[in-house]
């Protein structure tokens, strides 16, 4: 089932975001149930602001902790006192009693000699007042605040030794200093519970767990948006490619992208551009290289099929210079075969080399002389320069050989009568580098780069005329490439064609 790239990016965008969320909520819910008893109790003890200056207050007067009850008392004291504080700031809250207004006043009475009334019998003491309970606190005050915040509290001197309160127990206390006049004379310490937060942390969850329900909701709108921008900036030039490679596979090499894009679609825009750019060129020197070996095999063949009907049609007779005329023929479609052959088999690299230990320099000169006689027939010089002080190299013998044939056949062939052929050599770190120099005529400078191509050829009538196919410095080229050498042309000093062998040494 073919699913599109929108619904991809809507569901992967989706799924990021949800997770965003999800391992936020996680950590939220988390970082609020490890938090919340720490919140709790910073509260706690500034609730324990008023107590703390009452008993400062006690002391001072008193100078020391020697008002509290008696010990079997202190255990109750601590919510007794907070019960206290709790009615007085009721009753400073309590609104006044209304005061009546007063009227006019009426005719002054007489009035009548005061006769002072006989002293009152005292009345008897009132009995003390019962403790008030604990505080009540407001609505909306968490449980761990509300139901045992008195129970919890415990009063120590400045040594930490006990006064009130609730007996220090395995719980930790968290603790806030009872100061006079600078001087810390007591701690006010109010114990974890064993569940905090439980409340607080619980409710607020709650109400933020209304909220992911929208937070979800958005998410889900805002990755179908994201969805679509992306899917829309994404999908054209996507079906822009899609399209160039079934044209490219149709065999339309002259399709191109648009490239304008900064990112990795705009790269594979350009590397498709140049893959076109290089198929299209492979299809061209493909027909090309069939023209051409079309054309040089029947070159060969149209002369032995003619020199044959001559005979046959009694014309000609057959002498020992037409057959030999006929042999030549025959050899020059054996060796362009031959040479065919090898290329293609460089192509597919099944060209078969031997490498080994090799004086190269030794092997030049000795094929160098071995063209000795035709140079001197053809009026060319030929001058073999220095050794070089190192010459062993890695490659095939037989195959280095013919490529040194091949290029003195193709020095002498195109070096005009009275010219020159300089051979030479120099090394330099792990490189040996054989360089064949020829006089005129030279090779324009457009032509140096072309060297080397299958059927190139500067003058094509005069490389015919010549003998030549265009296929020998590219065979040269291969066979070296096959050894892990390399050919390169340059103009010659001597004002011909520069041509140079590179080897690494062993």
């Amino acid at each position: 089932m073919k699913i599109s790239i929108g619904y991809r990016l809507f569901v992967a965008v989706l799924l990021a975001i949800l997770m965003v969320a999800g391992t936020g909520g996680l950590l939220l819910r988390k970082n609020i149930l490890d938090s919340f008893g720490d919140y709790a109790v910073a509260i706690e003890l500034d609730r324990l602001g008023e107590l703390s200056d009452s008993l400062a207050a006690r002391y001072r007067r008193q100078g020391d902790w020697s008002f509290l009850p008696p010990d079997d008392e202190r255990g109750v004291w601590i919510a007794g006192e907070l019960a206290r504080l709790q009615a007085a700031r009721t009753m400073r809250a309590a609104p006044a009693a209304p005061v009546m207004p007063v009227g006019p006043a009426g005719p002054v009475a007489p009035v009548a000699p005061v006769v002072p009334a006989p002293p009152a019998p005292p009345l008897p003491p009132a009995p003390p007042l019962p403790p008030l309970p604990p505080p009540v606190p407001s609505i909306g005050t968490p449980a761990s605040l509300k139901q045992d915040l008195h129970e919890r509290i415990t009063l120590q001197d400045a040594g930490g030794r006990y006064l009130a309160g609730r007996r220090p127990g395995a719980l930790p206390l968290v603790q806030r200093p009872v100061q006079v006049d600078g001087r810390t004379v007591g701690f006010l310490g109010v114990a974890r519970s064993h569940r905090p937060s439980d409340a607080m942390a619980y409710a607020f969850l709650d109400q933020l767990q209304r909220s992911l329900w929208l937070i979800g909701v958005v998410a889900i709108l805002l990755s179908a948006l994201a969805a679509t921008l992306l899917a829309r900036h994404f999908r054209r030039p996507i079906e822009r490619l899609a399209r160039g490679a079934a044209t490219l596979s149709s065999g339309d090499y002259a399709v191109r992208l648009p490239h304008d894009r900064s990112d990795e679609l705009g790269d594979l825009a350009r590397h498709f551009n140049a893959l076109a750019e290089r198929l299209d060129q492979a299809e061209t020197a493909r027909r090309q290289w069939m023209a051409d070996t079309s054309h040089e095999l029947r070159t060969p063949l149209a002369v032995l099929r003619a020199q044959l009907e001559a005979i046959q049609d009694g014309v000609r007779q057959a002498t020992p210079e037409t057959i030999d005329s006929m042999g030549r023929q025959v050899l020059a479609l054996n060796k362009l075969i031959d040479e065919l052959y090898a290329l293609a088999r460089a192509d597919v690299g099944a060209l078969a080399c031997r490498c080994e230990p090799l004086d190269l320099w030794q092997l030049s000169t000795q094929q160098a002389a071995e063209f000795s006689a035709r140079f001197a027939s053809a009026g060319v010089t030929l001058d073999i320069g220095a050794a070089p002080a190192r010459s062993m190299v890695l490659a095939d013998p037989d195959r280095m050989r013919q490529v040194l044939a091949n290029l003195l056949e193709n020095s002498l062939r195109y070096t005009a009568a009275g010219g020159a052929l300089r051979l030479s050599a120099y090394s330099d770190p792990g490189t040996l580098h054989v360089m064949l120099d020829d006089s005129a005529p030279g090779v324009p400078d457009a032509a140096l780069t072309r060297l080397g191509e299958r059927f190139y050829r500067i003058d094509a009538s005069r490389s015919r005329a010549h003998g030549g196919a265009g296929l020998g410095l590219a065979l040269c080229r291969r066979l070296l490439q096959a050894q892990g050498a390399a050919l390169s042309f340059a103009h010659s000093p001597l004002g011909g064609l520069r041509v140079t062998i590179s080897v690494k040494q062993v």
